[in-house]
């Protein structure tokens, strides 16, 4: 789809947040994680002001919850609070992008390799099943739950290290990319071409060929920044000025 028509659509009064008992923990952090979804899938584009008291009704809570939350995201650089004139989602910063997906990159590509020796049958398993179930979400047309299953393929990775902070450090220095690749994989093909990159990664791995698994982990995680960056000359009005 068509991120100009997306963005109209989100602008609709009818907003689609995700419900609270789909996260666990205190009032304000499930506040945060529906806010935080909402930010990272574009229900809220760049620029847009966050309206407490909108959001206080949809969700059925009062100001606390939500203010507590709003300070999460801005810590992590997902909205600007404005003295006297609200909070803004922040606009998305090339800069910003491209640092992430070096750090991503720098971390995955060590991941890869530590698992071309130490992969077990049962984790290569787990990361065909979950390649076949993104295949199955092209078919179907849901390309929601695909971002999900192609998270999570990432996470596999990272998981099968052993390396408990893996995962956190990578998610901290993806969260602006992360956020960004909405933008990118409604582009046509793009998405089959997604699946054809992550079955590569996999049977690199699985044939234990550390240069291959390199190579193709490499190719497609440089491939975001290659269909974002024409975006940047594009959509100006979604990025902060270079």
């Amino acid at each position: 789809m068509n991120i100009v028509i997306q963005m109209q659509k989100n602008n609709q009064n009818t907003r689609n947040l995700l419900p609270l008992t789909n996260f666990e923990g205190s009032l304000a952090n499930k506040v945060y994680l529906v806010l935080r979804t909402a930010i990272l899938s574009l229900v809220y584009h760049p620029g847009e002001i966050l309206r407490k008291r909108e959001i206080c009704g949809k969700l059925g809570v009062s100001r606390s919850p939500v203010s507590e939350a709003i300070a999460i995201l801005a810590s992590e650089g997902l909205v600007n609070v404005v003295p006297k004139a609200g909070t803004y989602v922040s606009l998305f910063s090339m800069d910003e992008i491209k640092e992430g997906a070096f750090l991503r990159e720098a971390l995955e590509l060590a991941a890869v390799e530590y698992l071309v020796d130490k992969i077990t049958d049962d984790q290569l398993a787990q990361l065909y099943q979950n390649l076949g179930e993104q295949e199955a979400l092209i078919s179907g047309g849901d390309f929601d739950a695909f971002y999900v299953k192609d998270s999570k393929m990432h996470e596999l990775i990272m998981s099968f290290t052993g390396f408990k902070r893996l995962r956190t450090l990578a998610e901290s220095s993806w969260v602006q990319v992360n956020r960004a690749r909405h933008l990118n994989l409604p582009s046509p093909g793009r998405i089959q071409e997604t699946v054809n990159e992550h079955r590569n990664i996999i049977k690199a791995i699985e044939a234990g060929n550390h240069q291959q698994a390199r190579t193709a982990t490499r190719n497609h995680l440089r491939q975001l920044i290659k269909y974002l960056e024409p975006l940047e000359i594009e959509r100006p009005e979604l990025f902060e000025p270079s």
